[in-house]
């Protein structure tokens, strides 16, 4: 059997039919760039969130970093956040002129610890960028009054947390703003890129908006300096079509997890923690496991795939060697990365190919050194 770690064409072909007829709704309008698509799901997921505002854009990167914008960070300004994260969560505070200082995570939960924060704090920070991996969210109630204490912004990488929660909060409306990516794989994700910024307060509203279309508040009357950043129709119309089946996915992923974890965990596998009182959209499934790249190995030849996320930190990155001084502030992120795997996890798997996994784990995780 061959199974790939995620399958959007199988998603696809099960939504065929109102996919196919949506897009075709916008070829015939003859309307490609913010027009009534986005404006319907900006106020459909706005409402899914809970939120008063959301904002289209074109990626998350892109989210994150007119967020950082939006929020006034400038040249030298220090952004806290943490190192096991995709590239693009610094990518945005780089574009933004800031500075990233990294604080290590929680070894269970793979988020920020908040009782690290405030050692990092200096008179040049000015925010905090919570990121909400694999679909847990961080601990946000002490980010919150640290942030609140020492007057920080707090934007919220959502990129894969999607109807993820918090003590019944919805991730993405605790802080300042929060910054979503639907990239194809993500649990909600589009054909493309796409990405939005969700917030409460109305002038980073009006802001992000201006800074999405080059700055303009209205057509060709430019009042501040902005970008070419806009979710176009046809994203907005595929989102529009999969957003109420949101809920039932992360469902589907969360009932994969629970038979995982109930068979791994007595295996000696260390298997993913879901924080008190949260609401885990298992975007990813990653365990931690003796002798990874063997383990990987061993799958591979049985037909599944794996990736690891992420195998090399941030600040270890090339592309960000000026950061790798800070590698001491960082063990658990260090050891973590190598001991990491992610299995395939998401609602199109079948019955069969859960079963196979959870049976060639089973067999394969004992021949381990």
């Amino acid at each position: 059997m061959q199974i790939p770690f995620g399958n959007l064409k199988r998603q696809y072909q099960n939504l065929k039919k109102s996919i196919d007829t949506a897009t075709q709704n916008v070829y015939d309008s003859g309307w490609f760039i913010l027009g009534k698509k986005v404006q319907e799901f900006e106020t459909n997921f706005a409402n899914y969130c809970g939120a008063n505002f959301a904002t289209a854009v074109v990626s998350g990167t892109e989210a994150l970093h007119l967020s950082l914008i939006a929020c006034g960070i400038n040249t030298g300004d220090e952004v806290i956040t943490v190192s096991n994260t995709c590239v693009p969560t610094l990518s945005a505070v780089t574009f933004a002129g800031g500075c990233p200082i990294f604080v290590d995570i929680n070894e269970y939960t793979y988020t920020i610890d908040p009782s690290l924060i405030e050692s990092r704090i200096t008179d040049k920070t000015k925010a905090i960028i919570p990121v909400h991996l694999y679909g847990q969210c961080a601990d946000m109630k002490p980010i919150l009054d640290i942030a609140q204490k020492h007057n920080l912004f707090v934007i919220e990488d959502c990129a894969q947390a999607v109807g993820a929660k918090y003590q019944d909060k919805m991730a993405g409306t605790m802080g300042n703003v929060g910054a979503f990516s639907f990239y194809p794989s993500k649990n909600l994700g589009a054909f493309g890129d796409g990405g939005l910024i969700l917030t409460n307060d109305s002038k980073l509203a009006e802001t992000v908006a201006k800074l999405r279309n080059y700055g303009q508040e209205k057509r060709y009357y430019h009042s501040i300096k902005g970008f070419n950043s806009r979710l176009d129709e046809l994203q907005a119309a595929i989102l529009n079509v999969k957003l109420p089946l949101l809920n039932s996915w992360n469902e589907k992923r969360r009932a994969i997890a629970k038979r995982y974890t109930e068979v791994f965990s007595p295996l000696g596998i260390i298997c993913p923690t879901e924080a008190l009182n949260c609401y885990h959209n298992y975007h990813l499934y990653v365990i931690r496991v003796k002798n990874p790249s063997r383990f990987q190995e061993l799958l591979k030849e049985k037909g599944i795939d794996t990736i690891i996320h992420y195998p090399i930190p941030v600040h270890l990155q090339e592309s960000y060697v000026e950061c790798r001084h800070q590698s001491s502030y960082l063990p658990i992120t260090e050891k973590l990365a190598q001991e990491i795997v992610s299995l395939p996890l998401y609602p199109e798997l079948t019955e069969l190919e859960i079963e196979y996994i959870i049976k060639t784990v089973t067999d394969i995780y004992p021949q381990l050194s």
